[in-house]
């Protein structure tokens, strides 16, 4: 493997066998050439590569709490923009400061702190990786989790067909910042996300990637499957590749035939329970969200 995409995050971590999270942060960090420091927030991420008294960082790194990522992020760049009028720093020299947090720390219990990041346009790169629900704290449901998924908050039954609302469209609220740019990639596409995340370190001001890591944990799937399964939610509309610049958004990947949705859902056990008998208007009501959530992207872009 290219030293450049291992040499700021160590092997030595403990993250789960069939996890994709090492080989987000490896190409996000292998993009750029700049002095970088890591905010992570609490989560998968933190706590396999942090097993005390031992850390796979090796860049400046600081573990912030759930909540605070932006804040954190955002005090990292005052301070960088205080030491420049010091003349501690030279203003020629660029400090990366970039965000790891998974979708419980960001679309939930971060977004008040990352929203005013935002607002206030410091300057940061914010990666979300994103495995629709808590899965460091045991799988409960968060504002990422898709209607109808089963979780230990909102588990399947003879009374509930799962998680009854539908995710909440973060990339929408991030863009109403009015930021530098957003994209959204997918783990089983790392050219992409190595793209996105290139462009990224080459803005200014307050940037965004959500990055779609399938969690074989509570999704149920063999641990050889993450990049099947991840191409899958690409295939089929559920998870598009795309991004958002200078007001414009662009479609980085299309078919002009998506594969049916069933054929992302199948292949995981949270989804197990939507086959029986009863569950079929879940199904149909899961892919015409899809599809409706597609046109409006089609709608408001250009094709790559």
């Amino acid at each position: 493997m290219n030293k450049k995409l291992t040499e700021k995050l160590a092997p030595g971590h403990s993250s789960c066998a069939g996890c994709g999270i090492p080989a987000i942060a490896r190409t996000v960090l292998g993009a750029t050439d700049d002095p970088v420091i890591v905010v992570n927030v609490t989560g998968c991420m933190e706590v396999t590569s942090t097993l005390y008294p031992y850390s796979a960082w090796k860049v400046p790194y600081i573990h912030s709490a759930f909540e605070n990522g932006g804040a954190t992020a955002a005090g990292i760049d005052g301070a960088i923009k205080a030491l420049r009028k010091r003349n501690k720093i030279p203003k020629e020299k660029r400090i990366q400061v970039v965000v790891f947090a998974g979708d419980g720390g960001t679309y939930d219990i971060g977004l008040q702190s990352l929203s005013g990041a935002l607002e206030r346009q410091h300057d940061f790169l914010y990666v979300c990786y994103d495995n629709e629900a808590y899965m460091n704290t045991g799988g409960q449901r968060s504002g990422a989790t898709p209607y109808g998924a089963d979780t230990e908050t909102t588990p399947a039954g003879k009374v509930s067909f799962g998680k009854a609302q539908k995710r909440k469209d973060l990339m929408s609220i991030v863009i109403a910042h009015h930021i530098s740019y957003a994209a959204q990639s997918n783990v089983a596409y790392l050219n992409d996300l190595k793209m996105k995340a290139k462009k990224s370190f080459a803005l200014e001001g307050p940037r965004f990637l959500l990055v779609l890591q399938p969690c074989t944990n509570l999704w149920k799937y063999p641990t050889s499957e993450y990049v099947n399964i991840g191409k899958l939610a690409t295939e089929t509309n559920f998870w598009p590749l795309w991004e958002y610049f200078d007001g414009k958004y662009k479609i980085n990947w299309a078919t002009e035939n998506p594969k049916p949705l069933e054929e992302f859902l199948k292949t995981q056990g949270r989804f197990k329970h939507l086959f029986k008998p009863g569950n079929e208007k879940v199904i149909s009501e899961m892919q015409k969200e899809v599809e409706e959530n597609w046109q409006r992207l089609v709608n408001l872009a250009e094709v790559n």
